[in-house]
This record gives C-alpha cells, structure tokens and sequence, in this order.
C-alpha cells in the first residue's frame, strides 16, 4: 500500500495555517481591489476539492489503499480554500465567499473510467503548481505571495503522489493504463492548440446539469478563469510550455520512452491500440 508512506511523507511537509504564513507582513496598500477579487475566486475553486473527493471515492471502490490517500489530498485541497478565505477575513472580509457560494459548486460528477480520472487530475496538479507560481509572481501584496508559493509547493508535491499510483496501476493493469494515461496526456499537452486551459475544473463532466456543468460556469464570475489566466496572470506560451514539458516529461519516465512533443505521446498511444486489436 502506498497510502501509509505517502501519510508520512506528506505529514513532514505539511505547513501551518497559523504560524506559517506571515500574516503580520500584510501591506494593504500592495492589494488591489481586482487582486482580490481573484483570490475570492481562487478560494470557491479550491472548494471543488469536495465534490471531486466525493467522485474519487464512488469511482474507486475497488481500492481502498487510493481512497485512503483521498483523506489526505482532501484534507489538504480543503485547506487551501480555508487559508485564501482567511486571508480575505482578514483584510478583505467583504469578499469572503458565502456559504451558498461554496455550495453552488458541489454537485455530482459522471461516473467516468478511474485510470483516465487519476490521469487527468495528475495532469491538473501540474498545471495548477505552475498557475500559482505564476500568481505569486503576479501578485504585489507580500501574505499572499507567500500563499500561493506555499499552495503550488503542495500542488506539485500532490502531483507526485498522483504519478505513484499511476505506475501502480501500470504494474497491475499494463498497456490498459498505458493508454489511459496517453489518452488523457495528449489531451492535455494539447491544450495550447485548443486555446483553452485544460484543467478538471473546466472540464464537463455532468450532463444533467449543462450548460452549469463544469465548477467554472458555477462560479460568481463564469468568465474569469479565462481573464485571470490571459490578462492577469498572464500564463502565456512560455508558461504552458513548463505544463506541457511537465506531463511530459512524466510520462516519458513512466513509460521508459521519450515524448518531446504531444504528437509523439499520441504516436506511442496508437502503437499500444494497434498491439491490442483495437
């Protein structure tokens, strides 16, 4: 079981809300009012850590040893909604997200096939640990600087975690995993084409409730993942570029090969259908 290390790992590198963060170096005039206003967002997104746990949990009855690990990646996917709202309770509490807020974005997900959920959601721990860092580089205000570096350290050590048990399901399914990893990595290494970020939160994945079917549409402000990425932010090529050598790069170790670009991902993928008839 993987759950037990991972516990311990994770349990040395976890931070803590009150005496980690420097909340006495707060400067309000280095925070501004469309600043801010992200950070409300930033902390209603990360509370879709709760309906996405509830998934992982209904999807993966089979392995208890994975739904353990749900106890720690919730707790600590919770946690970082709780730390940007205690920010704005403290020094922007007009914007702290309301209850009804939160909850509009917990509904029922799809039941989809495990191996490409734990796929994409790895792939979206890489992408977000490179959002934050690029947030923290965006902001001007020294607290939430510190958060966001804080948060895209615990985003990559998730991520992480996620790739261990993806080469455990290698070791248990083979070429089935293989190709559900492939499938999913191409898909979002190839998100620059597609002019869109790929991430689970703005992905459909509930037909019973489109078009509100994705967390973004269930947010205050449907349109600003997009602005926060292009006109704030600005997560441009350059910055994609460290997503989409991330998956990669992952990849390439995992499966013992070598993908430069996603185009070779998806040759490789097409190779291990053909082995298998399909």
């Amino acid at each position: 079981m993987l759950y037990p290390q991972l516990f311990a790992d994770l349990e040395k590198a976890r931070w803590d809300m009150a005496d980690d963060i420097q909340w006495d170096a707060f400067d309000a005039s280095l925070l501004s009012d469309e600043q801010a206003m992200t950070i409300k967002m930033n902390a209603i997104t990360e509370w879709s850590a709760l309906p996405a746990t509830e998934m992982f949990l209904r999807d993966n009855q089979d392995d208890s040893d994975f739904s353990a690990f749900m106890s720690i990646w919730f707790y600590e996917e919770q946690k970082h909604s709780l730390v940007l709202m205690e920010y704005l309770r403290r020094f922007r509490p007009e914007l702290v997200p309301t209850e009804e807020e939160l909850h509009e974005i917990r509904f029922s997900f799809d039941p989809a096939p495990a191996l490409e959920t734990l796929m994409l959601h790895f792939c979206g721990e890489v992408r977000l640990t490179q959002w934050y860092r690029r947030a923290s580089d965006w902001h001007t205000e020294p607290v939430i600087k510190q958060i966001y570096k804080t948060l895209s350290t615990d985003e990559a050590r998730h991520g992480g975690a996620y790739l261990k048990y993806m080469k455990r399901a290698i070791d248990k399914n083979g070429d089935e995993a293989r190709v559900a990893f492939a499938k999913i990595g191409f898909l979002m290494a190839s998100s620059a084409r597609s002019g869109k970020p790929m991430h689970p939160t703005n992905l459909h994945v509930s037909k019973e409730h489109f078009p509100r079917d994705t967390i973004q549409s269930r947010l205050p402000d449907p349109e600003w993942l997009e602005r926060w990425l292009d006109e704030q932010i600005q997560f441009d090529k350059e910055c994609e570029g460290r997503v989409i050598g991330g998956i990669l790069r992952n990849l390439s170790s995992l499966f013992g090969e070598k993908f430069d670009t996603p185009a070779e991902l998806n040759r490789y993928r097409k190779q291990l259908l053909a082995a298998k008839g399909e």
